[in-house]
């Protein structure tokens, strides 16, 4: 072994390990039948931020159409070690969303960082 080779070595031990998160973000598109004021509106999606809101690996918010009564768009955005781990999580709780909230889900939109 040359001797730069262990000088990289030695560094490489020494030096503080570096996690380099993985986020991903999915965003849904949510379509309203019946909702006639914004009460109403935020009242089906309460489960949001009750449920999904208070995993310790994501965040939820409602990202668009805030004054529309007939659709809504929420983002989730979720933390992993790996894209592999981050892929599935997303896959999960994207499948729980649509069995609790009631409204179809019209466009999912998935994006990795």
């Amino acid at each position: 072994m040359s001797d730069a080779f262990r000088k990289l070595l030695a560094e490489r031990e020494t030096a503080p390990a570096t996690i380099t998160p993985h986020i991903g973000i999915v965003t849904l598109h949510f379509q309203l039948y019946g909702v006639e004021d914004l009460k109403a509106k935020r009242k089906a999606f309460t489960p949001m931020r009750a449920i999904w809101g208070k995993e310790p690996d994501l965040a939820v918010a409602e990202t668009g159409d805030h004054e529309t009564l007939d659709s809504a768009v929420w983002s989730i955005v979720a933390i992993g070690g790996t894209s592999q781990q981050l892929t599935a999580r997303l896959d999960q709780v994207e499948k729980a969303i649509e069995q609790r909230i009631d409204a179809p889900v019209l466009e999912v939109h998935r994006e990795l960082l």
